[in-house]
């Protein structure tokens, strides 16, 4: 599958936005998983490097692969701008989850900040788990993380404009931009829902521009994703309710498993 000219709007703001999201907490979960990982590391959905970079600042290896060519540009650009020690520690190839191969193998693969839950059907679900499990060391470890559905929630505010975000970019001290969520629709029997962001941007308090991306979600239930792992060849080593590593359970705000090849 060729490389998809998707994100287009979001990859331009993506950094700047994640910048400022106080309850994405991430980064250390995985970057503990590098340092503890003998490497190389895969990254599946690199994206624009945000935990890519700083597991090479750490002088770890990692290959990180992504479909969408607006992300990897953002990337690469990211890239340019640190020393040639963290350059050499990273490969970068455009790839689709699903169907990919890399012809090598890692002791850890990772796909950080919910990629899987852009996988909407069974189909692809089992094929992007079997693309991470073809990838991993005999020893391997796969870890990747979706968020607990909140089904009280989900369907409601459908057509409601909702502010999620603001920021000022460095070089614009009179520049502001807000990224705002609208939920279109519900799909209940595939577990989707759909939405729009909206970006705005403003210049000394006037609306100068407005930038719309369609995005969807999938959500998954813990026997689902269960189901999936037997699919797949995979079983659960660790499953975790928030990435502070707390319980799996009605609480939980997330789901993070690490997963290993299934023995006989």
């Amino acid at each position: 599958m060729p490389p998809a000219d998707t994100y287009q709007v979001i990859a331009k703001y993506y950094d700047a936005a994640y910048a400022v999201k106080q309850d994405l907490v991430d980064l250390p979960f995985y970057l503990d998983l590098a340092q503890q990982s003998p490497g190389p590391v895969l990254e599946i959905a690199c994206g624009t490097g945000r935990v890519t970079i700083p597991i090479a600042r750490k002088r770890i290896e990692i290959c990180g692969v992504d479909n969408s060519l607006p992300m990897l540009n953002v990337l690469h650009e990211n890239l340019s701008r640190e020393s040639d020690q963290v350059r050499q520690h990273v490969t970068v190839q455009p790839g689709d989850m699903r169907a990919f191969r890399l012809n090598r193998k890692f002791p850890l693969v990772m796909i950080p900040f919910r990629p899987m839950q852009h996988m909407f059907t069974v189909e692809d679900q089992v094929a992007a788990l079997k693309t991470a499990a073809a990838h991993l060391t005999d020893t391997g470890i796969l870890a990747f993380d979706v968020f607990y559905p909140k089904f009280e929630m989900i369907a409601t505010k459908i057509g409601e404009e909702i502010p999620e975000m603001e920021w000022a970019p460095a070089s614009e001290p009179t520049t502001l931009i807000r990224r705002f969520f609208l939920k279109d629709s519900v799909d209940k029997i595939h577990q989707i829902f759909s939405f729009t962001f909206i970006f705005r941007t403003y210049q000394s308090g006037a609306l100068i521009r407005e930038e719309t991306e369609a995005f969807k979600l999938c959500y998954y239930t813990h026997p689902h994703l269960r189901a999936l792992f037997l699919l797949a060849g995979l079983e659960p080593i660790a499953e975790y309710g928030s990435f502070a590593k707390t319980a799996l359970d009605n609480t939980a705000e997330q789901m993070i498993f690490l997963l290993r090849k299934r023995r006989s």
